[in-house]
C-alpha cells in the first residue's frame, strides 16, 4: 500500500514543496510514498516547480482507509474532508495544534519555525538523507516564502539556517534575488478573476464553532488593488453568504511597506475591530507591520471568538 503525502486545502508553496520533499524522503527510506495536492497551485508555486524541474504532486481528495502523511497543517477544516476515515501516519507542520486526531501513534514533526519546509529540512538531517538539487530548490523557495523572504515575524533563525544550506545544495548564489522574483510574480493580477484572487491563499478556520475565511494577497506594491477593493469586498461578502460564514477577511500584504490593508465581509464587524484594536472606514483598515495570517491575525480572532 502506498503511503499518500498531501498538504492542506487551496495549496500554497509550502503545502506543495514539503509534501514533494516528503515523499522523496519517504522512498528513499522504503517507503512507496505518492506526493499529492488537494487544489490547483498557485502561479508562484508554479514558477518555483518549473525552476527546479519537479513535477506537479497529482490531485487527490479522497483518503479513506489510505495511509496518509500530512503536511503544513493539523487543522480538520484544512484536511481532506473524509481524513479521519484515514490512516494518518505522520504530520509535519508549522501552526498551532489542530484539532486533527488519531486512533494509533504518529510520526508528529511540528516546531515553531516559519515554514514546514524548514521541519522537512530537520527530518533529512534526522535520517541522514542527501537532499537532491531539485529538491533543496523547491524546499527553499518554499521557505522564502513563508517567511517573506526572512520579514516575518514567524521567521526564526532556523529557517535562514535552512535557507542557506539548501542554497549551497540547489546552486543558487542569491537566495533573496530569487524570492523577489518569486514575489512578482505572486504578486501578477492582471486578468486574473476576482473570486480567483480571493481564493489564490484563502483558509477556513473554526473558532470555537464560528466559521471564519482569511485569504491573503502578497504583493511588492499594494496599489495595484486600488481599483478593484470594491470588488475584492463585494466577492467577499458573496463567499461570506455561500460558505456560511460569520466573517470572510482579506489581508492585502505590502512586503515592502511590511504591512496590510485588511478588507472585511462581516455579521459583526465590531469583533473584528476588537481583535485589533482598530476602527475600519468603508470595511477597511490599515494594519501597520502585520505580515503574517499565522501569527499576527488569526491568534487575535481567535480570543475575540472564543
Amino acid at each position: 500500500m502506498a503511503l499518500y503525502i498531501t498538504g492542506h486545502k487551496i495549496p500554497d508553496s509550502d503545502s506543495i514543496c514539503s509534501a514533494i520533499a516528503v515523499a522523496y524522503l519517504k522512498n528513499a527510506q522504503g517507503i512507496e510514498a505518492i506526493a499529492c495536492k488537494q487544489g490547483d497551485i498557485n502561479p508562484e508555486t508554479a514558477f518555483i516547480l518549473e525552476k527546479f524541474a519537479c513535477e506537479v504532486p497529482i490531485t487527490k481528495t479522497s483518503y479513506a482507509d489510505e495511509d496518509t502523511f500530512i503536511t503544513d497543517t493539523t487543522d480538520l477544516a484544512l484536511c481532506p474532508d473524509d481524513i479521519l476515515d484515514a490512516n494518518v501516519v505522520g504530520v509535519v507542520d508549522h501552526h498551532k495544534l489542530g484539532d486533527l486526531t488519531t486512533s494509533t501513534p504518529l510520526e508528529a514533526w511540528i516546531r515553531p519555525v516559519g515554514c514546514s519546509n524548514t521541519i522537512v529540512k530537520e527530518m533529512f538531517d534526522y535520517y541522514n538523507i542527501e537532499i537532491p538539487a531539485n529538491i533543496a530548490g523547491i524546499m527553499m523557495c518554499a521557505i522564502l516564502s513563508d517567511t517573506v523572504i526572512f520579514k516575518s515575524p514567524t521567521c526564526t533563525k532556523a529557517d535562514t539556517k535552512a535557507v542557506k544550506e539548501l542554497a549551497k545544495i540547489a546552486g543558487i548564489e542569491n537566495p533573496k534575488e530569487l524570492g523577489m522574483e518569486m514575489f512578482k510574480i505572486k504578486s501578477a493580477i492582471e486578468g486574473t478573476p476576482i473570486r480567483n484572487l480571493v481564493m489564490r491563499d484563502f483558509k477556513d478556520f473554526n473558532m470555537s464553532g464560528t466559521k471564519v475565511g482569511i485569504g491573503q494577497l502578497e504583493t511588492v506594491d499594494i496599489t495595484m488593488f486600488d481599483t478593484m477593493k470594491e470588488e475584492l469586498l463585494k466577492d467577499l461578502q458573496a463567499l461570506k453568504e455561500e460558505g456560511d460564514r460569520h466573517s470572510v477577511l482579506l489581508l492585502l500584504t505590502d512586503i515592502m511597506k511590511e504591512g496590510s490593508e485588511l478588507l472585511i465581509a462581516s455579521d459583526d464587524i465590531s469583533k473584528i475591530e476588537s481583535a485589533f484594536g482598530v476602527k475600519t472606514k468603508d470595511s477597511k483598515v490599515w494594519l501597520d507591520g502585520v505580515l503574517s495570517r499565522k501569527k499576527q491575525v488569526v491568534p487575535f480572532l481567535e480570543k475575540t471568538f472564543k
